[in-house]
């Protein structure tokens, strides 16, 4: 346990450190209670998985946290968020109840998507996360669909949309960053360049390493954001929405961050160095945020402690509610199908 604190303590001290911080301390403390959520509920999710209580694919976001937090605070309500199968910690952010999440990956009637969707697939429309999608770079023409649909009706609003550094070897990604420009949609396309797509780094499959360069060839607003720092991210999406919002069109951000996991649980990451690895652990956005907050004396460290044990206790509810949940019946194969109820089909 004492080897903990001090592990903990030596973080904390490398952690970057916000002295005079532009946001509240109110915003730093939600973006600490939020992250904080996310990686503990990522942190049992593996276990879960490792236990075989979760089954399938399972990918998780340990590491990336910021890339969410930030943007939550830069937008409004009602705007729409969209991403690719690394999908828990948005709809979480975005305030998903985590028993709802928890029980989708159990495959249980009572998650998000009816148990329908698993890992990869979450969705909830109350808090306008229009889900996580399977096929790479599949989202990316959806979620400029979902701003043209935010366009068309004169909404005010605007579409986010996630994808990894993979996603933008696929043709859709660049006829969907042609098509927002074109018609000007109010979309955020965001690049998530965690260094690999899936195990292959990014220098191993493409000429152009700065991601984001490649939104100029259609003359789009493109840029690089440190992403382990929520406020970069913030700062960034801020920016972007403010023109998608003044009918100034799409922005490519390319969120330069890491996952402390491999691509999926069936990854063991041997790709990559055990000094990479620590070295971004040590720059981790969690840490930064609480150094911050430290600093500041906006809490103490038992005061930011009763924080985490209370999102750990929050994760362990969740586990609760997906574990005590039923199944879908076996008819639920035959609902959700068709948008027309009576839609005729074989059920033998």
């Amino acid at each position: 346990m004492a080897d903990t604190k001090e592990k903990a303590k030596a973080k904390s001290q490398k952690a970057k450190v916000q002295a005079e911080p532009t946001f509240s301390k109110e915003t730093y403390m939600w973006w600490y209670e939020n992250m904080k959520l996310i990686r503990r509920f990522e942190e049992k999710t593996g276990q879960l998985y490792g236990q075989q209580k979760i089954k399938g694919f399972c990918h998780l976001y340990i590491g990336q946290e910021a890339c969410v937090a930030g943007a939550v605070t830069a937008l409004e309500k009602g705007d729409k968020w969209i991403t690719a199968y690394r999908d828990h910690a948005h709809p979480l952010a975005l305030g998903t109840s985590p028993g709802a999440v928890m029980a989708e990956m159990f495959a249980k009637v009572t998650g998000c998507s009816k148990g329908k969707g698993g890992s990869m697939h979450i969705f909830d429309k109350e808090v306008n996360f229009v889900g996580g999608h399977g096929i790479v770079g599949g989202q990316v023409p959806l979620g400029a669909g979902l701003a043209f649909a935010e366009k068309y009706n004169k909404t005010g609003k605007l579409c986010i949309c996630y994808m990894g550094d993979g996603a933008v070897r696929q043709g859709a990604f660049h006829e969907a960053l042609n098509m927002a420009m074109t018609w000007k949609l109010p979309v955020i396309f965001v690049i998530e360049n965690n260094g690999y797509a899936m195990g292959t780094s990014v220098t191993r499959t493409s000429n152009v390493n700065d991601l984001y360069k490649l939104g100029h060839a259609y003359e789009m607003p493109s840029e690089a954001v440190e992403a382990m720092s929520v406020e970069n991210v913030h700062n960034a999406v801020a920016k972007a929405a403010e023109r998608a919002r003044a009918g100034e069109g799409p922005t490519l951000l390319e969120f330069k961050t890491y996952r402390y996991k491999g691509h999926s649980m069936s990854d063991p990451a041997k790709y990559r160095t055990k000094e990479e690895l620590e070295d971004y652990k040590g720059r981790d956005s969690i840490e930064s945020v609480k150094a911050t907050i430290l600093k500041n004396g906006w809490a103490t460290e038992e005061e930011l402690d009763e924080i985490d044990e209370k999102q750990k206790q929050i994760v362990m509810e969740a586990v609760k509610f997906a574990e005590e949940s039923p199944y879908p019946d076996p008819s639920e194969l035959y609902t959700d199908i068709y948008v027309e109820e009576n839609y005729p089909y074989i059920m033998d």
